[in-house]
């Protein structure tokens, strides 16, 4: 469910016509619901009642800081995978200890920022990590709390760019060198043992996966345990799909996976930690754009919008689906056509839909591109030198810039001119010029 609606032939973000926004704003926009957002954490959060639990939002999914303080002003942990997402998690007000680091490449500076501002764990993905991490925290004079990233070697049977759990990805340690690693990092300096992590992948739509993997966590836990070890906490990862389509995908509902989680995990008496991003985040945003053109080419008929791939690149990079809606609702038999929905970038893969039926739009008319809301903003570049777009929160009748649009000056200023570039003393560039700025 989500509060992105039709009221009175116009598509509404809760209380909120989309056109006022288009009219103050111009498009494209990203536009997040505070109403979904809220319901699609505490979905999450009752699902694993009464295990004791912390459900930290993946930040990647969506880092702008007003999303994550409202997700943390309702108890959300977060879950990060550089400095910038530490820092901007920090900023939104959540505490160094409801945050989790994660990532194969954390660098030794990474570390420290952490370490210093406070951090509930790092979950360590290889033995090069583990001998850093313990250098730097025994440099400092603290310990480091860290989870083993394990790798169970389980096919999540998802998109193959967003599978992690499988022994040819990149990710987490094999399962199997575990308990040898876990014995080598307890008699490292300046390193606490808390827990065991894993994660296989995004977008799952069915929970056999998970139980497979989180049959080998526990039997990897009560191993531990054996050897000595305080496991406190059950990293989970996140994963947990999201219906890109209105019509046949059918992913596992929150209870259902907090049903399974209890059933596989729930006697083993530790906290659940979980890092949704795209369940909490992906239906709670839309991106509205406008058309530019309609063409004819031919063998096809194309609607040329405003957004384009370095806005969303979802489709371009994963062939991803999204439902692409009109913001004035079509009348009952309106006829539709077949159309390829293109962006202006200079690329084929500029690409979002192909023989999509759409009605009979025009120049200037609207539309909203459904479950926007995760792996949207955050993945946008300026490629074509187009300036990255704005993004909006609403709440109820209300809405608020949350990012604004940068304008070109701003665009162009961030380049500078090496010196022996520069024109020579009393001359002003030329209009159009890049500005020079020192440093």
């Amino acid at each position: 469910m989500d509060h992105f609606l039709y009221k009175n032939k116009q598509l509404h973000a809760e209380d909120v016509d989309i056109r006022d926004i288009a009219e103050t704003l111009g498009t494209p926009f990203y536009c997040y619901s505070a109403a979904t957002l809220t319901r699609h954490y505490q979905l999450f959060t009752q699902a694993l009642e009464p295990l004791p639990h912390l459900v930290c939002f993946a930040v990647k999914a969506n880092s702008n800081i007003a999303v994550l303080k409202l997700l943390g002003d309702l108890g959300a942990g977060m879950d990060v995978v550089s400095a910038g997402e530490y820092l901007r998690a920090r900023a939104a007000g959540v505490p160094g200890e409801k945050i989790v680091f994660s990532g194969v490449g954390k660098t030794v500076e990474e570390m420290r920022i952490a370490l210093g501002g406070g951090i509930r764990q790092f979950n360590v993905e290889s033995e090069p990590e583990l001998e850093a991490l313990s250098l730097v925290a025994s440099e400092m004079g603290i310990e480091a709390p860290f989870a083993l990233r394990v790798n169970p070697d389980i096919d999540a049977r998802t998109h193959d760019k967003i599978s992690t759990g499988r022994k040819e990805d990149k990710f987490g340690l094999p399962i199997e060198r575990a308990r040898d690693i876990y014995a080598r990092a307890a008699q490292m300096p300046g390193l606490r043992i808390v827990g065991v992590d894993m994660h296989i992948g995004s977008q799952l739509t069915d929970l056999a996966p998970f139980e497979a993997a989180y049959t080998k966590l526990a039997e990897l836990t009560r191993q531990l345990r054996e050897d000595g070890h305080t496991i406190e906490r059950l990293d989970l990862g996140g994963g947990l799909g999201i219906p890109y389509t209105r019509s046949n995908e059918t992913p596992p509902l929150p209870s259902d996976y907090g049903a399974m989680v209890r059933r596989v995990l729930g006697d083993l008496g530790c906290e659940i930690e979980i890092e949704p991003g795209r369940l909490i985040a992906g239906n709670a945003g839309i991106l509205v754009s406008s058309v530019i053109w309609r063409k004819s080419g031919g063998a096809r008929e194309f609607l040329i919008i405003d957004a384009a791939m370095n806005d969303l690149l979802r489709p371009a990079m994963y062939d991803a689906h999204h439902d692409i809606i009109p913001v004035v609702e079509p009348a009952p038999g309106e006829p539709a056509v077949a159309v390829d929905i293109v962006g202006p970038v200079c690329e084929s893969g500029d690409t979002f839909a192909r023989q999509r039926a759409m009605p009979l739009l025009q120049s200037g008319d609207l539309v909203a591109f459904r479950s926007a809301g995760a792996y949207g903003a955050v993945m946008a570049s300026e490629y074509n030198s187009r300036p990255l777009i704005p993004e909006v929160l609403v709440k109820n009748d209300q809405f608020a810039v949350i990012r604004r649009r940068p304008s070109y000056d701003e665009m162009l200023a961030r380049d500078s001119l090496p010196a022996w570039m520069q024109p020579p003393a009393g001359e002003e560039p030329e209009t159009g010029q890049a500005q020079v700025t020192e440093g």
